[in-house]
């Protein structure tokens, strides 16, 4: 089976495109790359071109997903396997490829209607490194890694678990939450050494996405962060702690499109082995909402 193997990049849709553009590099840390687009702009964490793009547009919310392939061979077994698994696809023209910075791509939607991109051969820049919107201690964590993870939106978990798993995606519940009379049970997907990259079964339905984590390498990264989120007035909604899943030590707050980032540092690689968990390992205090999730009594 062809498997993806990263989290490569992703675009939003924002309302206020230059109050993101102050946010992305005063507040996360990340470089803000300007292209002449009056429509876009593109946030750097590494060598690549961009891992995230901004969209102008009225959504606040996600526009798309890229989930990288190896190689040429790779992207063409995996329209096979599309085909076969009765997944239905679009092929990319070349302008498509070459506005999102990659040899060829994909176009599809997972079960809960969000847009994903299979592609290879993205953008690579090492005549320019990577310059940080403000100050840091280290770097992002992305390598072979990818972005980061995050959790979207699925009304059916269990069909979007059998969708993933055709993309060469593994993984299953690992938390059961005990909330209320309610116990919810999130199923994470991985594809590399991340012990996820998906996640799905926690928060509300409003947006297609619910929070994107990004890692870093330091973890002075993660306190200094912390205090430019609380200087700054920025809502947290949840304390920090520490997963008992990837061990990542970390904390949540609001944007100004008002889904989530998860600011984390240390986790461990991905067990490959199922384990679940009823609780994290300390913090994680929910806090102005939390995950979104619903409060039931």
């Amino acid at each position: 089976m062809v498997q993806v193997t990263e989290l490569g990049y992703a675009g939003f849709g924002v309302k206020r495109l230059a109050e993101w553009r102050d946010y992305a590099a005063r507040i996360l840390g990340m470089e803000v790359a300007d292209e002449g687009e009056d429509d876009r702009c593109y946030l750097r964490m590494d060598y690549w071109h961009h891992r995230i793009v901004l969209h102008a547009d009225d959504s606040d919310d996600l526009r798309y997903l890229g989930l990288r392939v190896a190689g040429p061979e790779e992207f063409h077994a995996m329209k096979e396997q599309l085909a076969a698994a009765g997944i239905r696809y679009r092929e990319g023209s070349a302008a498509e490829a070459e506005e999102r910075r990659v040899l060829e791509i994909l176009k599809l939607e997972d079960p809960g209607g969000n847009p994903l991109e299979i592609f290879h051969g993205p953008y690579v820049q090492f005549s320019k490194p990577f310059h940080p919107g403000r100050r840091m201690h280290g770097r992002f964590r992305t390598g072979s890694a990818g972005l980061g993870h995050c959790i979207i939106r699925q009304p059916d978990p269990r069909e979007a678990y059998r969708f993933y798993t055709r993309l060469g995606m593994r993984g299953g519940v690992e938390y059961k939450i005990r909330m209320g009379k309610r116990t919810f049970e999130p199923i994470f997907m991985h594809c590399n050494d991340r012990d996820h990259t998906f996640a799905f079964g926690v928060g509300g339905q409003d947006r297609r996405i619910n929070h994107l984590m990004i890692e870093v390498d330091n973890l002075d990264d993660v306190g200094m962060t912390y205090d430019i989120v609380r200087a700054s007035g920025i809502p947290i909604t949840i304390a920090p702690g520490k997963h008992s899943n990837d061990h990542m030590y970390s904390f949540y707050f609001r944007n100004p499109s008002g889904w989530i980032f998860e600011y984390g540092w240390g986790a461990r690689a991905a067990t490959h082995q199922s384990e679940y968990y009823s609780e994290d390992i300390y913090g994680h205090r929910m806090e102005a909402g939390g995950f979104d999730m619903p409060q039931e009594k």
